[in-house]
């Protein structure tokens, strides 16, 4: 399998309901999105998907979100804005917009160089 990995920035606000910590406040990320597909299949010119297309199709998920207060948008005005739930959300997303042949294996939420979180449906 030829596994391919594009990675794009989100910077938002968001608060935590229901911990009991700082987050519960409002704050900010600078949010760094992984997202992993996988193919056994090259095209005529020996592409598994082109980047360009996978950067526009996570940019077409992420930029709704971009500079924005996450409670306040669907679903995360409903769904706590955790890291995990931006994880599984984005991977739900890409999954039925790819095609066929192409699957998602993970999306990595990184909320700090030490921090991330990643979401696979294993």
């Amino acid at each position: 399998m030829y596994k391919i990995s594009v990675k794009t920035d989100l910077a938002a606000a968001h608060q935590l309901v229901g911990y009991n910590g700082s987050c519960r406040r409002l704050h900010g990320h600078n949010w760094k999105i992984k997202v992993q597909i996988g193919t056994h299949q090259l095209d005529e010119v020996g592409i598994g998907y082109d980047f360009r297309k996978m950067k526009q199709l996570i940019n077409s998920i992420v930029d709704n979100y971009d500079h924005q207060f996450l409670n306040e948008i669907p679903p995360f005005d409903t769904l706590n804005p955790t890291s995990e739930n931006l994880a599984r959300f984005i991977y739900d997303e890409i999954k039925n917009k790819l095609p066929q042949h192409i699957e998602i294996i993970s999306v990595e939420v990184m909320e700090s160089d030490r921090c991330s979180v990643i979401y696979t449906e294993d």
